[in-house]
């Protein structure tokens, strides 16, 4: 799983999305990537995407059971790397 996907996984482990709201969420992230991270995630069925038939269109991405098992492994793993991060990166 690549970098964004993790942060994609850490970030709907808050609840579903919009893809407006994830892109704003994990800043930094280009519209191509988003859209190549979220199809990645739908088809390894870590994440599922619901589309509602409006103008415009309105689409949702939550995890599923799968999702919120990998997310519940993940999300601990992210946070230690976010505390650690600066003593990894400036050992002294």
């Amino acid at each position: 799983m690549s970098r964004w996907g993790v942060l994609v996984m850490a970030t709907l482990s808050d609840g579903t999305r919009r893809w407006g709201d994830l892109r704003r969420d994990l800043g930094g992230i280009t519209e191509k990537m988003l859209a190549s991270t979220l199809k990645t995630l739908v088809a390894d069925g870590l994440v599922h995407r619901e589309a509602q038939p409006t103008v415009p269109p309105h689409v949702e991405y939550s995890l599923t059971e799968r999702g919120r098992e990998l997310a519940e492994l993940l999300v601990p793993l992210v946070a230690w790397v976010a505390r650690n991060s600066g003593e990894m990166l400036d050992p002294q």
